[in-house]
């Protein structure tokens, strides 16, 4: 292969591995579609901007800035359901526009973790509303609170001059997880619908924009999408680095390490290669007279008997004075020893651990004289 036909290849492995990449690792951006009557999944608002159609209800979604609302012979009630919990204050813009006599319903408003059970029933008007946060918000008083027990408010709200701010702990008091609970569809109805005022859905702060607003914020054209997603550095990155690669002609910085030769262990490869030779060949019985007459003259020695192997039941009563521990154990190893017949992979298993066991009791009676 031509080396320039490598560096071509070498760069769209590159560029395909970074965007596989991206995809994979980048941050998960679908929390912000929490709350929005577009999205379907239990955390979403569809079923119940749907019952609100089928109520009657004047309602719309609004899918540009808060800014751009227009003042209206008519109070209008503004609900955002937050994705995050978002401070109780409201900014200059915001109380300005409640003064004037409109309504701010925030679903989702910032409140600290009680000691109230995480599933809670709550009474109201409607009918039993279920509540699924510890979250409570103290500072409210009970005139303020329109639901809420012993430990905090969870719906409450604050009147700015002629209008009004509804808080909520959750963002989920109406979401589609709760169709099963229509008293929470029609508490929700209730609160955004006092005075017959028009109701507007805030779709904006889930990302949801109408084509003029689009079209302001430079996101018409794919370019000025990409421009603004992660995409685009990480492109400009890929590009820099195939820069680099062309003028350096893929050659290294520095001069070459030569690798270390692994050091050969001969007698783990020994052992190794022989314990193969003797699982093929089914030779158990050589293992266990082998790997037994090794442990018993361990044993004895460290009994103090000598290296001539004695008979077991001796050895037995040898272990008995010694160590005062039980002798089954050496019973069933020295039994299994003398048979000299072929057992299964699972019996050697459990023959070696047995003397395992042994030697530990052997070790413990050691240290116990000592």
């Amino acid at each position: 292969m031509k080396r320039s036909n490598r560096l071509t290849w070498m760069g769209a492995i590159a560029l395909a591995a970074l965007v596989l990449l991206s995809l994979f690792v980048a941050p998960n951006n679908t929390k912000i579609n929490t709350g929005s009557t577009y999205n379907r999944a239990s955390d979403g608002y569809g079923a119940w901007y749907a019952f609100m159609q089928q109520q009657g209800i004047s309602i719309k979604r609004w899918q540009k800035p808060f800014s751009d609302i227009q003042p209206d012979s008519n109070p209008v009630t503004f609900l955002q359901i937050s994705s995050d919990p978002r401070q109780t204050t409201l900014d200059s813009q915001e109380r300005e526009w409640v003064e004037k006599g409109n309504t701010l319903v925030i679903l989702g408003a910032g409140a600290r973790v009680t000691e109230a059970e995480f599933s809670t029933m709550q009474k109201s008007p409607q009918g039993n509303i279920k509540i699924d946060t510890r979250r409570r918000y103290k500072k409210a008083n009970s005139q303020q609170v329109d639901l809420g027990d012993r430990f905090g408010a969870i719906v409450w709200e604050q009147n700015y001059k002629k209008g009004k701010v509804i808080f909520s702990t959750t963002p989920y008091l109406a979401a589609n997880a709760y169709q099963d609970y229509l008293s929470n569809f029609k508490y929700l109805a209730n609160l955004v619908n006092q005075k017959g005022n028009t109701v507007f859905v805030d779709e904006y702060i889930h990302g949801y924009k109408d084509a003029d607003v689009r079209k302001k914020e430079s996101e018409a054209d794919l370019s000025s999408f990409f421009a603004k997603t992660p995409v685009f550095p990480i492109l400009v990155q890929v590009g820099i680095l195939l820069l680099v690669l062309i003028w350096a002609q893929n050659r290294r910085f520095g001069k070459p390490v030569a690798l270390d030769t692994p050091v050969v262990d001969n007698s783990e490869a020994y052992i190794q290669a022989l314990a193969g030779v003797l699982q093929k060949a089914d030779t158990t019985d050589f293992v266990v007279e082998m790997v037994g007459k090794q442990e018993q003259l361990q044993l004895q020695k460290a009994l103090g008997l000598g290296q001539i192997p004695l008979e077991r039941e001796a050895l037995i009563n040898f272990w008995i004075e010694k160590t005062g521990a039980s002798a089954a154990e050496l019973d069933t190893v020295l039994k299994l020893q003398s048979r000299k017949q072929p057992i299964s992979e699972r019996e050697l298993l459990s023959w070696l651990g047995k003397w395992r066991n042994i030697r530990l009791i052997r070790n413990d009676a050691r240290s116990d004289a000592r």
